[in-house]
């Protein structure tokens, strides 16, 4: 262990110092839907709980599709600003932001359409239904300052800037928890707007986080030499294209592990109202940890991206070592905290009995699959930044929609264990990503590096 200590050190700091940052910031996403979550559990009820579970578990979808594709400009600026090609940075910044705003508009698009004709599909409670589907179109709407903000996020932190995006988080999840409690409890002579108060404050926030997100890469001198080749002429097909081919893979990753996590709030929806709000405590509380560990993951990204920019294939496979100890470090903790924290943590969320019987049961096998979850979500950040992502891609379809969600609704559904049988099948279906994932960057570290050997033999 010292020896492995001793090896890595260097980059344990170098990957933390970049990581924590934007930790702390990729936090912002997952923490206004647990301010939300929390704030409509204990002022508006277990049926408010319950719409928001649904409405969330729906929504995430298009938002982290949104997300991923605004990842895609991360990795190719890591490499240019590593090889002290910043014009390049500067027309990519352009191109991003024209196609993070494209879309926006489209999934906010998709998700009215969802609201008006998807959700009454779904055999909910029309309880649930009639609360959750104002506050989906909400939701929708908030996805496109969302991504403007991702967009000048994503172009500093591939500079290794992270600290000014991390303390926009920080102070729009105040904001957006002042308005939300303001907005559901009706305080200061506003009336009382019950769930969609949360949408309302969502909403807000997310454009105040984009407007000073923005203000803040323009006026920056640490972007000047960046911005010189930011303009709308710089708008082009190409630049486009290598921005998709990274993020269009990216998102379909992350949307086939979160969607199949929706597809299971689906089913358990199906079961029960009490099963549905125990559901949304459980995830949203292992969402907190998956979006710190996707925060370690976009820094392994950035760090691999620029070692493998200047073709520094042992830096890199160091790197990614590093963020691998770092992760499961940090999960074993967090499962730590779940297992002995269960019977009070769902507290935190409501003050329904029975649902926090239900949650604190899944909060044990949310405690299983962190590790899991933690190390697949680190080997798709190391493998971005290298570039691979079709790969990736096919083995998180395979891992969430060929073994994970099936085995759930067969254990869960058909063979009737409830919702610890689909939640069984979302863990088996981690566990198959982060092994084959950590296969995938074993042999690909390992034919760089064979091809380096040859061509310093070749010298």
């Amino acid at each position: 262990m010292l020896s492995v200590y001793k090896k890595h050190r260097a980059h344990y700091g170098d990957n933390l110092r970049l990581a924590i940052p934007v930790v702390i910031s990729q936090l912002g996403h997952t923490l206004v839907q647990t301010s939300d979550t929390i704030i409509v559990g204990h002022f508006a009820g277990t049926v408010s709980l319950a719409a928001v579970s649904l409405a969330s578990s729906i929504f995430v979808v298009p938002m982290i599709i949104g997300i991923g594709i605004s990842y895609g400009s991360t990795p190719l600026i890591a490499q240019y600003n590593g090889r002290k090609e910043f014009k390049e940075c500067g027309q990519l910044l352009s191109n991003s932001l024209f196609i993070n705003l494209i879309t926006g508009f489209i999934l906010f698009g998709l998700v009215c359409l969802g609201s008006i004709y998807f959700l009454d599909q779904l055999h909910q409670s029309p309880q649930v239904l009639k609360q959750a589907k104002p506050f989906l179109m909400l939701l929708g709407l908030s996805v496109i300052p969302m991504l403007v903000f991702n967009t000048f996020k994503q172009f500093a932190e591939g500079l290794g800037l992270t600290k000014q995006a991390m303390m926009i988080s920080i102070w729009g999840n105040i904001f957006n928890i002042c308005l939300g409690i303001t907005f559901v409890k009706g305080l200061f002579g506003i009336h009382p707007m019950g769930i969609m108060g949360v949408g309302y404050s969502t909403l807000i926030d997310r454009c105040t986080m984009a407007i000073v997100m923005a203000v803040y890469v323009f006026r920056s001198r640490n972007f000047k030499q960046y911005l010189k080749d930011f303009a709308i002429r710089n708008i082009d097909r190409i630049s486009s294209f290598k921005i998709l081919k990274i993020g269009a893979p990216v998102a379909l990753q992350y949307t086939f592990e979160i969607s199949a996590f929706s597809a299971a709030a689906v089913m358990i929806g199906t079961i029960g109202l009490d099963q549905l709000a125990a559901h949304q405590i459980a995830i949203n509380m292992a969402s907190i940890t998956y979006m710190m560990s996707s925060g370690l993951s976009a820094a392994a990204a950035i760090k691999s991206g620029n070692y493998f920019g200047v073709k520094d294939h042992h830096g890199l496979r160091l790197s990614a070592n590093a963020s691998y100890h770092i992760v499961l470090i940090f999960m074993s903790i967090t499962a730590l905290i779940f297992t002995f924290g269960n019977n009070v943590l769902p507290w935190i969320y409501t003050s329904d009995k029975n649902v926090i019987l239900i949650a604190s049961q899944l909060l044990i096998l949310a405690a299983v699959f962190q590790l899991f979850d933690g190390a697949q979500v680190v080997g798709l950040g190391i493998l971005r930044g290298m570039g691979d992502v079709n790969i990736p891609t096919a083995i998180t379809f395979l891992a969430y929609w060929i073994v994970g969600l099936p085995i759930g609704y067969f254990w869960g559904i058909r063979l009737d264990w409830g919702i610890a049988g689909v939640w069984y099948g979302l863990v088996l279906g981690l566990m198959v990503s982060a092994v084959l994932l950590f296969i995938r960057f074993k042999m690909i570290s390992k034919h760089h590096r064979n091809n380096q050997s040859v061509i310093i033999a070749q010298d």
